[in-house]
């Protein structure tokens, strides 16, 4: 039969137990950081040829052809954008997936190493080179199982 002594250590453990998971778990959404909704009126069918690769927790970006674009966005399965500052013709740049931001300031779930969200895959990636332009398709290449 378990002595006080011994329940009472039961007890600490069981409670250290549930607050550890707790304690280990962070909001995936700052309100403060959250970008506007996806713009579905300025969506297009149009494609170029710029291809997505995902590697992990980032996404490399090849712009394959002749032309640039400085101040675009970047919006990943119609809901998470990033600004990216410029694009260059055939420059190559990489970007973290976690600074991909909702309406509501929800981070992309890229998974890793301590994630506590399931990941998404990257289906469709889409450019917006000003504000009030159409949408173009960005060629996304599957990488692996999580794509």
């Amino acid at each position: 039969m378990p002595t006080l002594d011994t329940m009472g250590h039961m007890r600490m453990l069981l409670l250290a137990m549930l607050l550890v998971p707790m304690a280990c778990h962070r909001p995936n959404f700052d309100p403060s950081k959250a970008r506007g909704a996806y713009p579905y009126d300025l969506h297009s069918t149009a494609t170029i040829p710029v291809e997505v690769f995902r590697d992990g927790t980032t996404i490399t970006i090849m712009n394959s052809t002749a032309g640039g674009w400085a101040d675009a966005m970047i919006w990943i399965n119609q809901r998470f954008s990033a600004p990216v500052s410029g694009l260059a013709a055939g420059q190559m740049i990489e970007m973290d997936l976690v600074d991909f931001r909702d309406n509501i300031g929800e981070s992309y779930p890229a998974g890793g190493m301590w994630a506590t969200r399931r990941t998404m895959p990257v289906r469709m990636v889409e450019l917006q080179a000003n504000a009030d332009g159409p949408l173009v398709g960005l060629i996304a290449i599957r990488q692996n199982d999580l794509d």
